[in-house]
């Protein structure tokens, strides 16, 4: 059984003290491979360290909604860079977020649709942030989408019809922990999604699994999630894997 976290944080400095006890225990746990998002300039040397030191670790690159701030010409500066300097597995994590501040709104739209551009031009996934901004998100894919676009909507936690929107645009839905929480709303209509759009993802170290919400997240978790997701569409953990690890792969091209 081989599972796939489509997205962890592991350059996180909250693994800093155990983080080779974190990746042994998601290992231990069946978890082989981890797709690496990328925030802002400030994470870009850890997250290639962790690349050096550990196989499976495949990185992304992009900047996060929520470091779109005033220098963000120079942070989409150095994505740019690192996109013409090396090859990376996805664009990401970029997006919308309007649940901290929505000062930067016409900033993050521009940030957000010009690397999707990047994204075509390289031929690369993305991976969508998106929090209190559905519309916004959709109303950009609706303007960029194309055959060769794709991706996976990173930590859904919309509606069956946002669901059903987002697959429209070829995108997968990145599941992680919500779906164990009692007031996280998606388990009760998943089911009606095929699994064929489903990949796993921890979001390491944030939004941790029942029984372990609350505290730092990691990826040995994600059989939680599997375990969870195996109830709701009524098959085994192991056809969970399955299918969600081949999902990843239609996705990443790895």
């Amino acid at each position: 059984m081989i599972l796939t976290d489509t997205h962890a944080h592991l350059y996180s400095s909250q693994f800093d003290a155990d983080r080779a006890d974190v990746i042994q225990r998601a290992l231990d746990a069946n978890v082989n491979r981890f797709f690496i998002p990328a925030i802002d300039s400030h994470y870009h040397e850890n997250m290639f360290a962790l690349e050096k030191e550990y196989p499976n670790m495949f990185l992304m690159m992009g900047l996060h909604p929520t470091s779109v701030k005033e220098n963000y010409k120079e942070e989409l500066a150095i994505v740019k860079k690192h996109l013409e300097q090396r090859s990376f597995f996805a664009i990401g994590e970029i997006g919308i977020d309007l649940y901290w501040d929505k000062s930067f709104l016409k900033q993050q739209q521009e940030v957000f649709k010009t690397q999707i551009q990047w994204a075509k031009k390289y031929n690369l996934p993305i991976a969508i942030h998106c929090r209190d901004a559905f519309d916004e998100i959709f109303e950009i894919l609706e303007q960029e989408k194309s055959d060769s676009l794709r991706g996976i909507f990173h930590c859904f936690t919309g509606t069956l019809e946002q669901a059903k929107k987002a697959i429209s645009y070829n995108m997968k839905l990145g599941i992680g922990g919500v779906v164990t929480f009692k007031n996280g709303k998606i388990d009760q209509f998943l089911n009606q999604i095929p699994l064929s759009n489903i990949v796993l993802e921890t979001d390491a170290p944030y939004l941790a699994p029942i029984p372990y919400r609350g505290k730092r997240n990691e990826s040995s978790y994600l059989i939680l999630v599997a375990h969870k997701l195996a109830d709701i569409y009524n098959v085994s953990v192991e056809e969970i894997a399955d299918i969600t690890t081949q999902n990843s792969i239609q996705v990443f091209g790895i």
